[in-house]
């Protein structure tokens, strides 16, 4: 019966692992891609687009925020991508990037502007804060197991058996 309850928790806490993945591949369906998606005053923001025609190699883009800017072929085929610079001083909110490319093709897509950009990561004494996506859902895995095993191992030592 113990293996019972425990196959069941781990089989919940992995399905709950397993429903981030859809969510995080959804993410990224837009034919416009801004880099950063969150970015802040005096950064440069890197916009590219595959919605045009694949023989085109110029368009225009206009960002609220920071007003026009040209996109040119990129690095892949097909692929036209531009970059401007958020002012010093722009209020955080978001801004709508407006892209236009023959053969009359517009699009739009919205990013964040933050507040004044960080200046290092948070020193808490286990290095620098770089974490990763695989980093942190292997430590949530660890988290999981380790408190099963607390339970489990609690259950057994005071004799609490169904």
């Amino acid at each position: 019966m113990r293996c019972t309850h425990m196959g069941a928790g781990v089989v919940l806490a992995l399905a709950a692992f397993g429903l981030q993945i859809p969510a995080a591949a959804a993410a990224d369906d837009s034919e416009v891609h801004i880099e950063p998606w969150n970015a802040a005053p005096g950064s440069t923001v890197r916009v590219s687009t595959g919605a045009c025609d694949p023989d085109a190699d110029y368009g225009k883009g206009f960002s609220e925020v920071a007003g026009e800017f040209h996109l040119f072929e990129g690095d892949e085929e097909g692929v036209l991508t531009g970059e401007f610079q958020i002012p010093e001083g722009t209020e955080p909110g978001s801004d709508t990037v407006t892209l236009k490319c023959p053969p009359l093709t517009k699009v739009t897509e919205t990013y964040r502007v933050t507040g004044r950009s960080p200046s290092g990561s948070v020193d808490a004494g286990f290095g620098p804060a770089e974490d990763t996506g695989a980093g942190l859902a292997l430590g949530g895995l660890l988290v999981t197991a380790a408190a099963g095993s607390v339970v489990w191992k609690r259950r057994r030592a005071t004799g609490d058996r169904p």
